[in-house]
């Protein structure tokens, strides 16, 4: 009788495996330690600190100089219109025109082309504009019509004579009328560059409504284009290769 008790008591329970009991974790994988890309990251954080500290130690040191914001031509000066104020770090080994000087700066002249866009430095300027050896700096004055739209400086152009009484075979020049003493709608220069064009209500610009232009030319070539401007007689033509 208590075998037949026994067997009827295991026959009501139920066959599935016991569960985990509730609160129980399973088992997890071991983390596998890396330890270059610990040192990576840690390198990382000291090199961010280090340029950080760099900038601020940099910032420290900085001055206010002198920036071209547009071209200058050779012989002219800064003004309020070309140049402007900027920051850099200061360095012993460069000549900075600091700001503070800029309008002792005003009085001098850029020796050569200086382009816009650069910072100021000492030996950009002197007393005179430096011409080239065998080359001349001519002034012309240039009504509309005598000069074509846009000009600028930096420009290849060709000077005419025009408007003039041609004096060719007269025997009056040297070189036996050459094109570069002949008149009547003749070469007086065929290649010159354009040093300098007056920007139109520039602040240095008299009450005229010429053009004021500057001709970097030949030696050779100086005279007979200094004795057409003289008389009002040249006009200016672009040429291929600018």
């Amino acid at each position: 009788m208590k075998i037949q008790e026994r067997t009827g008591a295991g026959a009501g329970r139920s066959a599935a495996p016991a569960g985990p009991s509730v609160g129980e974790r399973l088992p997890t994988p071991p983390r596998e330690r890396k330890p270059a890309l610990a040192a990576l990251a840690v390198l990382l954080i000291l090199v961010g600190a280090l340029g950080a500290t760099m900038l601020v130690l940099q910032a420290g040191d900085r001055i206010e100089v002198v920036k071209i914001t547009k071209e200058i031509p050779a012989g002219q000066a800064v003004n309020d219109s070309n140049a402007t104020s900027v920051m850099v770090a200061e360095d012993p080994g460069i000549n900075y025109v600091q700001w503070s000087q800029f309008d002792a700066l005003k009085k001098l002249k850029a020796v050569t082309t200086i382009p816009g866009g650069v910072v100021a430095v000492g030996e950009m300027f002197g007393t005179e504009a430096k011409v080239p050896e065998g080359k001349a700096l001519v002034g012309l004055s240039l009504k509309e019509g005598q000069y074509p739209a846009g000009l600028k400086s930096g420009v290849t152009v060709a000077a005419y004579r025009v408007g003039g009484t041609s004096r060719s075979g007269s025997g009056d020049d040297a070189d036996g009328g050459s094109a570069g003493s002949a008149g009547g709608d003749s070469v007086i220069v065929d290649k010159a560059l354009v040093n300098y064009v007056q920007a139109k209500g520039g602040d240095d610009l008299v009450s005229s409504t010429n053009l004021p232009v500057t001709l970097l030319v030949d030696d050779a070539q100086a005279a007979a284009l200094t004795q057409a401007a003289t008389n009002g007689e040249v006009a200016l033509v672009l040429v291929p290769g600018n």
